[in-house]
């Protein structure tokens, strides 16, 4: 009989339940009906999918660079501004090489003397350190509270320089650092340990912006300047490009500038002629000679050479703690060339000269 049911549902179409072999056989559930009435779809319906937002790059942070070269440099440094002598005694100038901006000023007699400021790099021999003077104490303002080596100094002008806002690392204070060298011959055999000078200033000023703007591109509208000289009564300074080394050569008293680290000698990457107000001082020294006051803190012209070009510009510094801006006559900064600069303060009744100062052509820098 159950044979039978079974034969005769597979005939039918029909499901059915058994509940157990032998129990009764249970109804099978009623077809659903055919039609025009679809199944229900068990597809995933379509929709528009919601793009993912893409990420905004974090944009990479330029490198840190040094605001007195323009180099790379992993951290700020505090400033070391060293006096030095300029004559031809003086030559070989040792640790010069390494500084980050040189400033060449007028003293007594038309003569000249260095201002060297160390950041990035600070030697162990420095020298030879000569006497600090009025002109100082304007220009290394705009370095904050640097510390400040020099020899000594005419004696009116010691609360002066006791009243400046630096850190007095001179012999005046502690001896510890300098020493004699006597293979040459006093007095120009003073030398300093850069690095000891300013263990004796912790509080020195880090190296900040001082308006000089760097840029590796040579700007445009530069004049062919090849060579420079500038003359006082008793000192000269010249510059001579380099083409090979995109450097300028120095010379200093008519004849080439020397380095004890390296048979080079002493070379710029932007050379800056700053004209300044140059006045007389109430400082003199014991043979009688004045000592001029050259005015940094004002305005004025200058010259700006770099790259075997030369530009023309305003020099800017409304206030002793401003930096010093160069800019262009749109009112634009003109960019250094990375590296160390050579600022040469020059009385503006005084000229420099600049050769061939024509307009730039193709011709290599140099060339003329």
């Amino acid at each position: 009989m159950i044979r039978a049911l079974l034969l005769a549902a597979g005939a039918g179409g029909l499901g059915l339940c058994v509940a157990c072999s032998s129990g009764p056989v249970a109804t099978a559930p009623t077809p659903a009906p055919t039609g025009s009435v679809a199944a229900p779809s068990t597809a995933t319906p379509s929709l528009t999918p919601t793009p993912t937002p893409k990420a905004t790059p974090t944009p990479t942070p330029p490198p840190p660079t040094n605001p007195l070269t323009g180099l790379a440099a992993t951290a700020a440094r505090p400033v070391l501004v060293v006096k030095l002598d300029n004559t031809g005694n003086a030559q070989p100038h040792a640790g010069l090489a390494k500084a980050d901006v040189v400033y060449l000023e007028e003293v007594e007699y038309g003569i000249t003397r260095i201002a060297a400021v160390f950041s990035s790099h600070v030697p162990t021999r420095i020298g030879p350190v000569r006497s600090a003077r009025i002109t100082d104490v304007d220009l290394i303002s705009q370095y904050d509270s640097p510390a400040f080596a020099y020899s000594g100094a005419q004696g009116r002008l010691y609360p002066v320089l006791d009243a400046a806002d630096f850190h007095d690392v001179s012999p005046r204070r502690s001896a510890e650092g300098y020493s004699r060298d006597y293979s040459r011959r006093a007095p120009y055999n003073y030398f300093l340990d850069g690095k000891v000078a300013l263990g004796r200033a912790p509080g020195a000023s880090l190296a900040h912006d001082i308006g000089f703007r760097f840029e590796e591109a040579v700007p445009v509208g530069g004049l062919l300047a090849t060579r420079a000289r500038m003359t006082w009564d008793y000192s000269t300074a010249a510059f001579r490009y380099d083409p090979d080394t995109g450097t300028y050569a120095v010379e200093l008293n008519d004849r080439p500038a020397e380095a004890e680290e390296n048979g080079r000698g002493q070379d710029a990457d932007t050379v800056v002629i700053q004209y300044v107000k140059q006045r007389p001082s109430p400082y003199f020294d014991r043979g009688g000679g004045n000592t001029p006051h050259a005015e940094t803190i004002g305005t004025g012209k200058a010259i700006v050479l770099r790259d075997g070009q030369a530009w023309n510009v305003t020099w800017s510094r409304p206030r002793a703690q401003d930096g010093t801006v160069f800019t262009l006559p749109d009112g634009s900064v003109l960019p250094f060339k990375p590296g160390q600069t050579w600022v040469v303060l020059l009385d503006k009744e005084r000229l420099a000269t600049v050769k061939p100062m024509t307009a730039a052509t193709s011709a290599a820098p140099g060339s003329q």
